[in-house]
Formats: structure tokens, C-alpha cells, sequence
């Protein structure tokens, strides 16, 4: 079992599309085995996309993840980091697949609803960082 740390952005969650996305991870047989709403402090925010700091969407990325509630979870499965990237699909939504999650609902790049770990080591520290409670 693998475990990955995925996360609906503000833009998913203004746009009601929580049930969704968790009903697509769910019937991808993966567990989600902890999960919670908050809205992000700018230090949780920079602590997440450090590594991004000093490029030249580092800001805007800040200020978008903390504008509103995000819902974190720590999806487990076989294989669930490379399956849960693929089925959140491309970034750029013009490069996302149809069945995807940015394929079928994203609107922009920057608002791309979902956030999941690209690496066994990025998933480890995500899910301390936000869910430090699990360990």
C-alpha cells in the first residue's frame, strides 16, 4: 500500500465539486483515510509550495490556495501516487485527458482544483505538514 496526499483547491470547493472529485478516488478503489476542510494559513501555504518560492507565480499561488477552504486528504492504494496523478490529469487544462478530473472540469491552469503529490518523498512530507496528527 502506497499512501499520497491530494488536495481540492479553493476553486473546487467554491465550485461544489468536492463530492465529485472524492466519488472519482472512491471509485478508483483507493481509500481516503484521513480527511479535513480548512483554509490554509499563508505559513502552512509557504511551507507547501516552497518549493516554488522566488518564481514568478509564487505569490499569486499563495494567495489563491489561501482564499478560501481547501479539503486535505491521505488517499492509500496500490500504486496511488502515479494512479491518483493520472486521474487528476494534465495541469494546463487544454493538455488534460477527457475521464480526468482537469480534463472534464477544470476552467484555467491556475485553477486547477486538485493538488497531488508528484513523488514517494514529496507524499511523505505533504502528509506531515498537513496532517501531523497521523504521525
Amino acid at each position: 500500500m502506497e499512501r499520497t496526499f491530494i488536495m481540492v483547491k479553493p476553486d473546487g470547493v467554491r465550485r461544489k465539486l468536492v463530492g465529485e472529485i472524492v466519488r472519482r478516488i472512491e471509485r478508483r478503489n483507493f481509500s481516503i483515510v484521513a480527511m479535513k476542510m480548512l483554509t490554509p494559513s499563508r505559513e502552512l501555504a509557504e511551507q507547501h509550495y516552497a518549493v516554488h518560492k522566488g518564481k514568478e507565480f509564487y505569490e499569486g499561488l499563495l494567495e489563491f490556495i489561501t482564499s478560501g477552504p481547501v479539503v486535505a486528504m491521505v488517499v492509500e492504494g496500490d500504486n496511488a501516487i502515479k494512479l491518483m496523478r493520472n486521474l487528476m490529469g494534465a495541469t494546463k487544462p487544454e493538455d488534460a485527458m477527457p475521464g480526468t478530473i482537469r480534463g472534464d472540469l477544470t476552467i484555467s491552469t491556475r485553477e486547477n482544483l486538485v493538488h497531488g503529490s508528484d513523488s514517494a518523498d514529496t507524499a511523505a512530507c505533504e502528509i506531515v505538514l498537513w496532517f501531523p496528527e497521523l504521525c
